[in-house]
């Protein structure tokens, strides 16, 4: 028995540790206690949402359905008739209509601009493009009858168009022929491949043309061709 209650023996500085640990170990506890949430409060927070939704009035989800209001989209068929009604914007992109000429106004074909081509009636910028680029090729109309060569004019618009022009053919811009290369002569309307080559095979023969009585001699100048061809070529 001596033995064990050695076992159990402390000196004085021992049991005041040991005190000294009690306390501590009873404040710690005591103070877990009051840091530790009440189970009451954390009650209260739960419940009280469900306390506010209970007080409203439960309605079939059939009632909930027809309280929000549907919102229909708008046919097609609306959609296009709405603006079947609408006036159209104004194009600002949209070019004003060029004023044409009064009734009796005639134009001279050989000086004329595109501008002045387009206040022709029956005239817009595709035909005084063609007309402009027909005139250069040629270097001039010696008559109004050649506005009928020009790509697009038929007949019946040629007859339109006939009365409001007049040429004056010393605006005509001949072709030096004793000057010119085959890329120049072959340009023009009324010479062909044939007519170019005898051409300047005659000028490289005999140094240069004299006039139309030396191409008379040939078969590929014709009357007809010297004709219209009168106004456009030059031996000078």
């Amino acid at each position: 028995m001596k033995d064990w209650r050695d076992l159990f023996y402390f000196s004085k500085s021992e049991r005041r540790a040991l005190t000294l640990l009690s306390f501590l170990i009873l404040g710690a506890w005591f103070l877990l206690w009051l840091t530790e949430p009440e189970e009451e409060s954390l009650s209260l927070t739960v419940v009280a949402p469900v306390s506010r939704t209970d007080s409203v009035p439960k309605s079939k989800p059939q009632d909930t359905i027809r309280s929000i209001p549907r919102t229909v989209p708008k046919s097609r068929s609306s959609y296009s008739e709405k603006r079947r009604f609408q006036k159209p914007f104004a194009s600002s992109s949209k070019r004003p209509r060029t004023q044409k000429f009064p009734a009796g106004t005639q134009v001279e074909l050989n000086q004329a601009d595109s501008l002045t081509l387009q206040k022709v009636p029956g005239i817009g910028p595709v035909f005084s493009r063609r007309i402009i680029k027909y005139r250069d090729l040629l270097g001039g109309f010696y008559t109004v009858h050649q506005l009928a060569e020009v790509y697009g004019i038929d007949a019946d618009k040629y007859a339109a168009l006939e009365p409001w022009f007049t040429v004056d053919t010393a605006l005509i811009r001949p072709l030096i022929v004793n000057q010119a290369d085959y890329r120049t002569l072959i340009r023009h309307p009324y010479l062909n491949k044939q007519q170019t080559k005898i051409l300047l095979r005659l000028i490289e023969r005999k140094g240069k043309l004299q006039g139309w009585e030396e191409l008379r001699l040939l078969d590929e100048f014709p009357p007809g061709e010297i004709e219209r061809l009168r106004y456009y070529l030059s031996f000078d």
